[in-house]
């Protein structure tokens, strides 16, 4: 275990660092920050935080600079979330409820992410498997073609073309539409196949094609959807890093090409905890030069999502972790409220 005053030390060489980019000294560190001991005593707190991996020395006569066990150690014991701003809350509130529909919703996070970070933002679209239903409309398009819109808790809208194999009429699409309502809303996606298995059965003969049809509809939606989809954005802001990812950013610029590793990193936070992942904790070896921050979002304390940034290690965690946390607040009460 480190000692308090070490810690503060590794502290201080963690702030000095991602704010001036430079490799940070003895000299430096007890001019800028009163840690109440002499140079000499802190060259040796560095030589034993540099022993034990926590920083290191990336040439010969430099300073030090964190490594990720450092970042680490900063992250679960030294760094606080930093609150954002009033003016920094409101401006999210006023840009966030501008939003129209979901993928507004969505596009308009992934903006003020990028822009509060200035790192990449990525955030999830609602999980159908996480979602229940709010409603399901049926509307006649012609004698023999229906339109089936499926809505759910989270504002997310799906609309599918049905053709029956006969007319139906007005008075059984109604019929059709207030039965398959009381059965499946309020309730998970996950549990609609069971519930409207015996539902054709409980119509007319001639009527039970086109209720199949409808219903074959509705799941095949389901199941089209169950694929996890992200927006991204801010990837130029990685730009302003090109120094901090060895030799080129290309390996993650090629990692943020795929969704899925995306969609994984994210899926490490909890519920509605959140998650760091430091360096070479990332499993993907393209992303071992970054820092992943993540948190789910949705209403009633349940997640239904994920959203985050990605960014270099030499990254501000107190203000990104705290921006994260913010947005993903106001996301959900948006979702709850819609």
């Amino acid at each position: 275990m480190l000692s308090e005053r070490r810690l503060e030390v590794l502290r201080a060489i963690v702030q000095d660092y991602v704010g001036t980019e430079e490799p940070v000294g003895s000299k430096a560190l007890t001019e800028r920050h009163r840690l109440g001991v002499s140079p000499a005593t802190v060259r040796n707190d560095m030589a034993v935080l540099e022993e034990e991996g926590y920083i290191a020395q990336p040439h010969t006569s430099a300073g030090r600079i964190p490594t990720d066990k450092g970042y680490r150690l900063f992250v679960d014991k030294l760094a606080g979330v930093k609150p954002l701003s009033t003016p920094e809350r409101r401006a999210i509130q006023n840009f966030l409820d501008g939003a129209v529909d979901l993928d507004d919703v969505v596009g308009r996070t992934v903006r003020l992410l990028a822009q509060l970070t200035r790192q990449v933002a990525v955030v999830q679209y609602p999980s159908l498997t996480r979602s229940t239903v709010r409603h399901v409309e049926l509307l006649s398009l012609a004698p023999a073609r229906l339109m089936l819109v499926l809505i759910t808790d989270t504002g997310r809208v799906e609309q599918r073309l049905v053709d029956t194999q006969t007319p139906f009429g007005e008075t059984s699409l109604a019929d059709l539409r207030a039965r398959l309502n009381s059965r499946v809303v309020g309730r998970r996606f996950t549990d609609v196949p069971q519930l409207v298995q015996d539902l054709p059965e409980s119509f007319e003969i001639d009527d039970r094609a086109t209720v199949r049809a409808v219903l074959a509809t509705l799941l095949e939606t389901l199941a089209e959807e169950a694929e996890e989809r992200l927006m991204i954005g801010g990837t130029a802001n990685l730009t302003r890093f090109g120094h901090d990812f060895p030799l080129t950013i290309r390996p993650v610029l090629e990692a943020l090409e795929e969704h899925v590793v995306l969609l994984k990193l994210l899926g490490e936070a909890g519920e509605s905890g959140m998650a760091v992942r430091i360096g070479h904790e990332n499993a993907y070896e393209g992303l071992n030069s970054t820092s992943v921050v993540s948190v789910g979002y949705g209403s009633g304390g349940e997640a239904v999502a994920k959203l985050g940034v990605v960014g270099p290690t030499r990254m501000d965690y107190p203000g990104t972790m705290g921006a994260v946390r913010a947005v993903a607040r106001y996301v959900g009460q948006i979702l709850a409220e819609s």
